[in-house]
């Protein structure tokens, strides 16, 4: 699968009272890489009248990362049927993983609200390019 990958340094916002990053902040910077993605992947379709939304997060937190530390987070597309889509994560510091995790998304129809099956021409912005 192809992956989608931004950098960052860690910001004295980001951390808490244990002096390493907060572990909702690794939730928001998948949360702000899966939005970059799906941009990205719809950056040639303006008329997308669906959204996703989190039905599952799963979370591993396998090390730490502090202050001022240079930040890899990787995303890419799992499994895709029906109205749900599975999205990896891993957030590295160097080599070193720090996060892994996947959540399930479910598509709707920003119209209605309601699930929307995913379609031919929505998979094939998930399929990885060749």
């Amino acid at each position: 699968m192809e992956k989608h990958i931004i950098q960052r340094v860690v910001q004295q916002s980001e951390i808490d009272g244990l002096n390493h990053v907060n572990n909702v902040v690794y939730l928001e910077w998948m949360q702000d890489i899966a939005h970059l993605h799906w941009n990205k992947l719809t950056k040639y379709t303006p008329h997308n009248n669906n959204a996703w939304v989190v039905i599952r997060h799963e979370i591993d937190y396998k090390n730490q990362a502090v202050l001022d530390d240079l930040i890899t987070v990787k995303t890419w597309i799992g499994e895709v049927s029906g109205v749900k889509s599975i999205r990896h994560f891993e957030i590295l510091r160097e080599n070193t993983l720090l996060v892994k995790s996947q959540t399930t998304f479910c598509l709707i129809d920003l119209k209605t609200g309601k699930p929307a099956r995913i379609t031919e021409s929505i998979l094939n912005l998930l399929k990885p390019t060749k």
